[in-house]
């Protein structure tokens, strides 16, 4: 079946775990040019947690569930910023999902709409504030417009779109000015440049593809 069961949460995001791990010192050397510098570390080390945490945490096979007790777990793992804001977002996306025994097209749809508004809601930002969301959010449309043009479409063809919209989020973030944290103190800098935190997002959904698009072609 083309669904995704609350046994193989732990294996989706061991891939989005081993992207970070191959990207954490380019994140980190991204965010060192207008922030602390530890982007990289964060995302590695929170996610790298994610997939014990999935297992340990395991709510009767109810994948909403599940994301939403290991995110929360998560969020002590990795308490800074970013961590908060992708543990919110992981939160957010499984609330979708509570009840549901798989993840399906539309519920892969469903949960990246809701990681969005997680982002947005804890962060307090909008689209156009060059942050994580402008890639997470111009995803979720993406996937969105992809499930409400061909009903049929797949898990792969959700992510598919999902990570092209990224790509674009990525990019229009090159043309935004920083609003937030010390990025906003370093904005001449960061002009030109694509927004870090979107760069991370993007490699998350990058790590889900991989997996998703292996064993679910």
């Amino acid at each position: 079946m083309n669904t995704i069961t609350c046994t193989q949460l732990p294996a989706l995001f061991q891939a989005v775990s081993l992207i970070f791990n191959e990207k954490k010192i380019e994140l980190c050397d991204m965010d060192a040019k207008v922030g602390d510098g530890d982007l990289g570390l964060t995302m590695s080390k929170g996610f790298s947690a994610l997939p014990a945490l999935l297992q340990a945490n395991r709510q009767d096979d109810d994948v909403g569930k599940t994301l939403m007790k290991a995110a929360l777990k998560m969020s002590s793992v990795v308490p800074s910023t970013m961590g908060t804001l992708m543990s919110s977002g992981i939160m957010e996306g499984g609330k979708t999902l509570k009840g549901a025994k798989e993840i399906d097209a539309t519920g892969l749809s469903a949960y990246l709409t809701g990681f969005a508004v997680g982002i947005r809601n804890r962060g307090k930002c909008e689209r156009g504030n060059r942050t994580i969301l402008d890639a997470v959010g111009a995803a979720a449309d993406k996937a969105a417009e992809l499930l409400a043009n061909n009903p049929a479409a797949n898990l792969t063809d959700i992510i598919n779109a999902a990570v092209l919209g990224a790509d674009e989020g990525v990019e229009a973030t090159k043309n935004m000015t920083p609003v937030f944290g010390k990025s906003a103190v370093f904005a001449a800098k960061a002009i030109g440049t694509p927004d870090q935190g979107a760069v991370a997002g993007r490699y998350m959904l990058i790590g889900m593809q991989n997996y998703i698009c292996r064993y679910f072609p």
